[in-house]
């Protein structure tokens, strides 16, 4: 028997993704929920609901209608710099709003996925965290996704809490981009683009995450699971490895030091996430960078040049 599968947030450049490539499987009937009707231009073979997932009797309509075995969680108020002057919104969306989520996932019996982030930790070390390493963020938004983690925890009894972290690859029209995306626009169009040179990440493939939480829905256990990528870069390390890519003038990227961009929001400085237990008990097989920039632009190959900032997660 098919099961159901619920993804919320689908109108967003993750939950899309999802919604796309789930709708494709065959052991599925799928699901979509946002805030605003379905931006994909050629629906596919999915069911599609108006919700707002701030109000109770929209959640419950949404839950008792579909009554989904599987639900995938994607929606987020996930700029630190309007979460940081944003708190009740940023309270209501990323804490409330799941956790009525977990409850109805437990009356109902579902499996409940969270996409949570790499920014609930504060960044002051140089080694790769773990899921048992101890969160510590360092802006508003960290502090709602964490606490939304452990809503879940105390909640469900059928849980996976997924960590992502720089998130790209193909987007729709009428969704926003990505850094990765943004710094090939800028560049094609001869403009400089600041860039930070000192914060650290493990960018994540958005096609790895359907890989990733595909191996989840069956998964045994409950608990945390990092799903992001195979390196840790930096920002400015990414911007350059676009421009290589695909060609483009890399003299037109100013890398400069957290300090020297003056953010009005912390952001941690190393938030690299191991991988290594999603690789032992998922067989997770991400890809590595330059091949998820060449699949994000639709490239057949490219000019992989070196480089000396590059860490592969062991």
């Amino acid at each position: 028997m098919k099961k159901k599968v619920l993804i919320i947030g689908a109108n967003g450049f993750i939950g899309h993704r999802l919604l796309s490539d789930f709708s494709q499987k065959t052991d599925y009937v799928t699901y979509g929920s946002s805030l605003h009707k379905d931006i994909s231009p050629q629906p596919d073979n999915y069911h599609f609901f108006c919700s707002d997932i701030c109000r109770i009797k929209d959640l419950d309509h949404l839950f008792q209608s579909i009554k989904p075995d599987i639900v995938i969680n994607t929606s987020a108020l996930s700029v630190p710099d309007y979460c940081e002057l944003h708190h009740e919104e940023a309270e209501r969306i990323n804490i409330t709003a799941v956790e009525n989520m977990a409850r109805y996932c437990e009356k109902l019996g579902s499996r409940f996925i969270h996409l949570s982030t790499d920014f609930v930790f504060r960044g002051n070390t140089t080694r790769l965290y773990t899921e048992e390493d101890q969160p510590d963020p360092v802006n508003y938004y960290g502090f709602t996704k964490l606490k939304s983690e452990k809503c879940i925890a105390e909640i469900c009894s059928n849980y996976v809490i997924v960590r992502v972290a720089v998130v790209y690859g193909a987007s729709l029209p009428n969704q926003h981009g990505n850094i990765l995306q943004l710094v090939a626009n800028r560049l094609k169009s001869g403009q400089t683009i600041r860039v930070v040179s000192d914060q650290w990440r493990t960018p994540t493939f958005v096609g790895d995450i359907t890989q990733g939480i595909e191996k989840l829905v069956p998964h045994p256990y409950n608990g945390i699971y990092h799903i992001c990528g195979a390196e840790c870069v930096t920002i400015a390390e990414i911007a350059y490895r676009v421009a290589n890519i695909l060609k483009l003038d890399d003299s037109l990227i100013v890398p400069l030091t957290s300090t020297e961009m003056n953010e009005a929001t912390p952001r941690p400085l190393f938030s690299g996430l191991s991988i290594d237990k999603a690789r032992k008990e998922l067989e997770y097989k991400p890809c590595m960078l330059n091949e998820g920039i060449t699949r994000m632009f639709g490239l057949t190959n490219s000019n992989q040049r070196g480089y000396k900032l590059n860490k592969e997660i062991q």
